[in-house]
């Protein structure tokens, strides 16, 4: 009988204190496309009543419920109990990569740590997470850019809004071609007002963004400037944390297409390449 390849081992570790139950369906639908969730613990004070909502989730999706007691008046321990845990897991269960549920900044050395021992980090919070903690880990994705609250933004162009509902996201690998990018504010601002296809004027008026895309695809570009986009994805991985539905866009080909500033061809294939359309000079080949 021929062996079947295991799949990578996920920990998933929930800040109940600080992160929504409604969406505890759509995170594991996201990390599932990642490995197998074999561990799952949500962290909480459970004597408190705002924690009502999750109580309810523990059975129906396997959550292991720890308690953690508030040890001083206006202050949680949920966050050191959570690290300790995650520092134990690595070195005993040994998985392979880790899913956070939060929006504290508290967990930001924590993901650096874990990321440096070999671990992949996938972080789950609201938009207002502070940057730091976004981009320490392997890919951070919006809660308000999961599930049904993803919506298309004022202004955005009705031609991109049609060709994203035509094509579904794809589920990717521990080691995704479009893992990990640098998250703005104007992503952050736009997921906060539940507005999340972030419309193209927008995009090439986000500096940062711009010179992220850019840079990624001179990196790996051909002679004739034109670059492979699952190279560009793996080359931004390699950078920093990205994930383009942060910013409204199923893949990164749709994210580029939306700036407006590339072009691209061998669309809807496994050979779609883009261009800087600064780089196309007249004559020049597109083939």
């Amino acid at each position: 009988m021929a062996q079947t390849q295991s799949q990578p081992r996920i920990a998933l570790l929930i800040d109940a204190d600080n992160a929504p139950a409604e969406k505890i369906d759509e995170i594991l639908t996201e990390l599932s496309t990642f490995g197998v969730i074999d561990i799952r613990r949500a962290y909480g004070n459970w004597i408190k009543h705002g924690l009502i909502g999750w109580q309810n989730k523990l059975l129906e999706y396997a959550l292991r419920p720890m308690q953690q007691f508030d040890y001083s008046k206006h202050k949680n321990a949920t966050d050191m109990a959570m690290t300790v845990d995650a520092m134990e897991l690595l070195y005993t269960e040994q998985p392979d990569a880790f899913g956070i549920v939060s929006s504290d900044a508290d967990f930001t050395p924590l993901v650096m740590h874990l990321r440096s021992k070999g671990a992949a980090v996938y972080g789950f919070g609201a938009a207002q997470t502070p940057k730091p903690f976004v981009n320490a880990c392997s890919r951070f994705l919006y809660l308000e850019a999961l599930g049904e609250d993803a919506v298309i933004a004022p202004g955005a162009d009705a031609a991109v809004a049609e060709a994203a509902k035509a094509e579904p996201a794809q589920a990717k690998p521990v080691a995704a071609v479009e893992q990990p990018a640098t998250f703005t504010g104007s992503a952050a601002s736009m997921a906060a007002e539940g507005c999340l296809r972030i419309p193209s004027s927008q995009l090439r008026q986000d500096s940062s963004l711009m010179s992220l895309l850019r840079t990624a695809v001179n990196a790996v570009q051909d002679e004739d400037g034109w670059a492979k986009v699952g190279a560009v994805g793996t080359q931004i991985g390699n950078k920093a944390s990205f994930d383009a539905r942060n910013y409204g866009y199923a893949t990164l080909s749709k994210l580029l297409s939306a700036t407006q500033a590339f072009e691209l061809r061998d669309e809807g294939t496994s050979r779609v390449a883009v261009r800087d359309k600064r780089a196309a000079k007249p004559g020049r080949s597109g083939n």
